[in-house]
């Protein structure tokens, strides 16, 4: 390889190199005297320009002779810049057998300037710490005391207006972890229930294919327990026919009656659920007083917004649904109960045929179906109408939904008493009607007040997502995540608007130090040079949330130095969310995006750590990342230190 074809290599390389100094290296590498590079010429030529001297610096910072470090070497840099203060002999000597490429720095248990760089590449030396990455939280708690993996119109693979509906939603939303996925059923030609979003023009799909798919995926990621949010539209018979399908193509996976037959007194765990498909929909009930209350719908948004929403929402608040008699006693059923004892108050209450069964507020829409009624065991749907009613009318089985435009509301307007309502109730939070481009809001504003199913249009790639994959790719990535105990205290001051004591605060120092091997953003345009800065965000409580940034390195995606130090103060770490963006600079118009790494603060390591980036997607950019030094001071607001 001649000096010109190592010059187009390393543009190819996004690296724009002096001249001078690349043909110096050039020329120290080429040992031969050709004027050109051949095998292991070569090899050294690629190790010389990929020399990473803020590594070799912090290297001989800790060796004694500059070449090695010992094994208590080692031991002290483990302890007192890695901050793992439990590290033993053992578990130094553990990593440098893992990482040391060297079969004679293994028996000398010492550890090469390669086997230093290898183990801080490595998944131990990883921003994220390896002990989060399997399951590792308690999940014999209530399913209310977890956040869980959700998402909204799981059937669209597109936009809400025109976009495609396939079993493919299904798929990618199981495989990346999902555990409540959204089913809107309409009724279908020849019978058969179909799938789509509705009165809009995106495709259908048979329901049966669906429930298909659902049970052929369900647990390929996770072991627990998938939620079938099913938004109703059917007549009577096609109701039937899904409760058919349900329970034939479910069979066992399918939750069909209490656990042990037994009324329990709260949610079951996610581990007494395990492989188990549960539906989250309207039931029949069975009050005492045999009464029926109208619900009255609350307005949440202007007029002229609630207009367009309504066109496009698919997830109205439920109605209480009644069944008439002849001699008009309404009868309904009770909240948890068998098949057996749903036909026993079907005989107590005449009725000559099906459409007789009428609705009491909108005659217009179909009543719900006994056999399918009888399939919603802990995730009965019914409407919000305050905090004060659900907590004297309400069950823990129930489960209520919100507009993303209600539930921020309430979040402002009685922060803490919707942290309370969720300590002992699931609450499930959609996305507007008016986001028909299937775009997405932050989860994190929702999570802050413990809401537990925050809806996710998954198929839109973005910031929000980025904050989503980062929140459920702890505890195994099982889709489940232990929410803070403050947000499990049924009687929890918390307020996420306003945190006070005894939340301490924390001080986050940042040293973005150095890029690694950066993709360049316009592959199509030969000329192009990434001119990359890093950008750090913080989500949590509204007062929490935060962006700091590098100043911009000209002409290098290869090896990028920035030496920044970057500086938060964190009031509730234990929601605070984390987010590494790196740009590339663009003063003619806004900057592109390169990759991003999004974690939880809890899953943090401190110390030196590389942070591999992904793609707008998701996917794994390597051996793209950055290079930083993480440190965490404990302090109360105002302290200084």
């Amino acid at each position: 390889m001649s000096f010109q074809e190592v010059q187009r290599l390393l543009h190819l390389m996004n690296v724009e190199m002096d001249q001078e100094y690349a043909f110096s290296l050039f020329q120290a590498a080429d040992t031969s005297q050709s004027g050109t590079l051949e095998g292991e010429e070569f090899v050294q030529f690629y190790k010389a320009l990929t020399k990473r001297a803020e590594v070799q610096e912090l290297f001989e910072s800790f060796s004694a002779d500059g070449q090695k470090l010992t094994l208590l070497e080692f031991l002290d840099f483990l302890r007192e810049e890695q901050k793992e203060r439990d590290c033993t002999s053992e578990l130094a000597l553990e990593l440098i057998d893992r990482y040391e490429p060297s079969d004679s720095g293994k028996l000398r248990h010492v550890l090469s300037m390669d086997g230093f760089l290898s183990y801080l590449c490595s998944k131990d030396g990883d921003i994220f710490n390896p002990a989060c990455l399997p399951i590792y939280q308690d999940m014999t708690q209530p399913l209310n005391h977890y956040f869980i993996c959700s998402s909204h119109n799981t059937y669209l693979v597109g936009d809400q207006l025109c976009g495609q509906s396939s079993v493919e939603g299904y798929i990618r939303a199981l495989k990346r972890g999902c555990r409540c996925v959204e089913v809107d059923v309409w009724d279908g030609p020849s019978g058969e229930p179909v799938v789509y979003h509705g009165h809009t023009l995106t495709s259908r799909i048979l329901f049966k294919d669906v429930v298909a798919t659902v049970a052929q995926y369900a647990f390929q990621t996770s072991d627990y327990p998938v939620i079938l949010s099913l938004e109703t539209h059917c007549s009577w018979e096609q109701q039937q026919t899904m409760a058919r399908h349900l329970t034939e193509i479910l069979g066992e996976q399918l939750l069909s009656t209490t656990l042990d037959g037994v009324l329990p007194t709260q949610l079951p765990s996610p581990e007494e659920l395990r492989r188990k498909i549960l539906v989250k929909g309207k039931k029949l009930t069975l009050e005492e007083d045999l009464e029926y209350e109208e619900e009255e719908a609350e307005p949440e948004l202007e007029e002229s917004e609630l207009a367009l929403e309504s066109q496009f929402e698919t997830e109205p608040e439920p109605q209480e649904q009644n069944l008439q008699s002849k001699d008009k006693k309404k009868v309904v059923m009770c909240p948890l109960f068998c098949p057996s004892i749903c036909c026993q108050i079907m005989a107590q209450a005449p009725i000559s045929k099906p459409e007789s069964l009428l609705l009491s507020q909108q005659k217009s829409k179909p009543i719900l179906c006994p056999a399918l009624s009888s399939l919603v065991i802990y995730l009965k749907s019914v409407s919000f109408r305050s905090f004060t009613h659900s907590k004297e009318h309400y069950h823990f089985y129930e489960i209520s939904s919100f507009s993303e435009t209600k539930a921020k509301r309430l979040i402002k307007e009685a922060g803490n008493e919707f942290v309370q309502h969720n300590t002992w109730q699931l609450s499930r939070v959609y996305p507007s009607g008016l986001r028909t481009d299937s775009s997405n809001y932050n989860p994190q504003e929702l999570w802050n007040a413990g809401c537990q199913m925050v809806a996710m249009n998954m198929q839109t790639a973005g910031l929000e997502m980025d904050i989503c994959d980062g929140h459920f790719r702890q505890n195994g990535g099982c889709g489940y995540v232990l929410k803070p105990d403050f947000l499990r205290d049924i009687q929890s001051s918390f307020h996420p608007e306003r945190p006070i004591s005894p939340f301490k605060a924390q001080t986050l120092l940042i040293q973005v130090i150095s890029g690694q091997q950066l993709p360049k953003v316009d592959k199509t345009k030969e000329g192009s040079i990434v001119d990359p800065l890093v950008k750090v965000q913080i989500f949590g409580v509204r007062l929490d949330t935060a962006r700091q940034e590098t100043n911009y390195v000209e002409n290098n995606g290869f090896n990028p130095y920035w030496g920044q130090t970057l500086c938060f103060r964190v009031l509730v770490p234990e929601l605070a969310m984390l987010r590494f963006v790196v740009m590339d600079y663009d003063w003619k118009s806004r900057n592109d995006f390169i990759g991003q790494y999004t974690l939880p603060w809890t899953c943090m390591q401190q110390g030196y750590r590389h942070i591999h980036l992904l793609s707008k997607d998701g996917i794994s950019l390597r051996p793209a990342s950055i290079f930083v030094y993480i440190c965490i001071q404990e302090g109360l607001e105002g302290d200084e230190s």
